[in-house]
């Protein structure tokens, strides 16, 4: 008992436990401004790169800023608590021995996911595709619905969510970043005024971006396609915003139709040629 109130008593022991003390809370409180000046660091640099040409979407910069914080963080606080550890004299060396061993099995056995959570960093930092993006990956065609470390969901126009690893996704062709084109083609019979009948799309044409706001600039009348036995193809090509091609091509269609119904320019009808061989005496 006397030797115990000695060693309680002893000034240097108490010594060492308040400079101990005093160093992890030290190593806390340095920890921890530098996690805030990182955050301020990475908000900072999200907004500068919202200035610039290439922007990104709320959804996709939240996401993003969440994410660097959060590894920040961890990596943080990881090295602080190591560094807490050795001001305790608990032998560090050795316990980072033991989590090696420990991360290299189950690394071998987590592969897939592993790259999977870095394929997914890589889509959300390179801003490849959004939600809300048409895109091809692969087989599946859709609109995006979730962008995830570890997978997208890919929505195909007929209703069926295709949930895709992103470690598995090597291709991607995004439909949404750039402008459409509408490709639309008119026959027109083969008797017909061709010099007319352009004259009058001409002038449908030049009416028809204050009318319809998905479309980019006026459309383009090119002419003569392609010439065949009964009919004589123009075509008309108009730039749209992304993803809106479709439906103007079925306006243009319409539109077209309605003005050469106006001036009698008829479309044409299929045609049949009887030929009667001479009979032999």
């Amino acid at each position: 008992m006397e030797e115990l109130i000695q060693y309680v008593s002893n000034e240097s022991l108490w010594s060492n436990i308040g400079r101990g003390a005093l160093k992890i809370l030290l190593i806390w409180l340095i920890s921890i401004i530098v996690i805030r000046i990182s955050k301020v660091a990475v908000n900072n640099i999200l907004k500068i790169k919202t200035h610039a040409s290439l922007r990104i979407s709320e959804r996709r910069e939240a996401t993003l800023v969440k994410l660097i914080e959060n590894t920040v963080s961890y990596v943080v606080y990881f090295i602080a608590f190591m560094m807490i550890l050795s001001v305790m004299n608990i032998d560090v060396k050795g316990l980072l021995a033991g989590a090696g061993i420990v991360g290299l099995a189950v690394g071998f056995g987590a592969q897939s996911l592993v790259k999977d959570i870095i394929t997914g960093f890589f889509i959300i930092l390179e801003d490849q595709f959004s939600v809300g993006d048409v895109v091809q990956i692969g087989p599946f065609q859709g609109v995006v619905e979730e962008i995830g470390l570890r997978t997208t969901k890919v929505k195909s126009y007929t209703g069926e969510v295709n949930i895709i690893p992103n470690g598995s996704i090597i291709e991607v062709t995004n439909f949404s970043i750039h402008n459409s084109r509408a490709i639309v083609d008119i026959s027109i019979a083969y008797q017909d005024d061709i010099s007319n009948a352009e004259e009058v799309i001409q002038a449908l044409i030049e009416k028809l971006p204050l009318k319809y706001e998905q479309l980019v600039g006026k459309p383009e009348l090119l002419g003569v396609q392609n010439i065949q036995a009964s009919e004589v193809i123009l075509r008309v090509v108009a730039e749209t915003l992304p993803m809106e091609h479709h439906g103007i091509a079925r306006i243009l269609r319409k539109e077209i139709k309605d003005v050469l119904d106006e001036n009698g320019i008829k479309s044409p009808l299929p045609k049949m040629v009887m030929y009667s061989a001479p009979e032999q005496a």
